[in-house]
């Protein structure tokens, strides 16, 4: 689960963070202090959960979240409104369609029943609908590109190039490291194998040992390979047996 929290107080913020943590390590939780900083994240990456502040030192969270709205896969997206004044909520609710609230100071009970219940949702959306799942990469200026998550066979990086190997073609970007990559896709069946390479394990065919720390793995109905890295070995094969 990708969560972002857009609030100008740092030490609220950061507040808000650990008792998000405390539910689950592995849930990402991005952060921002302004509007435009939080529409860049928004854009980058799938965010499934935002906490806005209502009243940002540079702008306002009821604006950020009308733009939002306005970005097709976030037109149904849980907002919940972080806030002290409890007089700008209806214009909120009217506007921005949000989905809760949170009054300030935190209670961390309602913060982690509130995103205990976003997440067990999320969960299961995603084990319905992981198939149809899809990320826009802009491939070079100008052109963004649809790339299905279950349709990628394999990434690699090399010389600052990013390849995405798809059943649809290979799609290259400029300056996209693998780490980050990884973290747009967001996919369990989407696994690093190599410094420089991952697999979606739900595509290989077989790998074989080529030497004491070197293995290649092949896909099905896909000519090209990809290098096995024995410090990744073991996660790769536990998925794929």
């Amino acid at each position: 689960m990708n969560v972002l929290i857009v609030e100008d107080d740092m030490l609220q913020r950061k507040s808000l963070k650990k008792m998000i943590q405390q539910i689950d390590k592995g849930i990402n939780i991005y952060e921002s202090a302004d509007k435009d900083e939080a529409l860049e994240i928004t854009n980058i990456y799938s965010i499934d959960v935002f906490y806005v502040d209502i009243c940002l030192n540079s702008s306002s969270g009821v604006d950020f979240a009308i733009e939002v709205r306005k970005i097709p896969k976030y037109e149904f997206s849980f907002i919940i409104f972080l806030t002290t004044h409890v007089e700008y909520l209806t214009k909120a609710f009217k506007e921005v369609h949000c989905y809760d609230y949170i009054l300030k100071p935190y209670d961390m009970e309602d913060v982690v029943n509130m995103t205990k219940h976003f997440k067990s949702h999320i969960e299961k959306t995603n084990n319905k609908s992981e198939a149809k799942r899809y990320v826009i990469i802009e491939v070079k200026s100008g052109v963004n590109v649809k790339i299905y998550v279950d349709e990628t066979i394999f990434i690699e990086v090399y010389l600052r190039k990013c390849m995405i190997h798809t059943v649809n073609g290979v799609f290259k970007v400029n300056n996209l490291p693998l780490s980050k990559i990884l973290k747009i896709i967001n996919c369990k069946n989407i696994v690093q194998c190599h410094k420089s390479f991952a697999v979606n394990v739900n595509y290989i065919k077989k790998i074989e040992n080529v030497d004491s720390k070197l293995s290649e793995i092949y896909f099905e109905n896909y000519d090209e390979n990809a290098p096995l890295g024995y410090k990744f070995k073991n996660a790769i094969m536990e998925q794929f047996q």
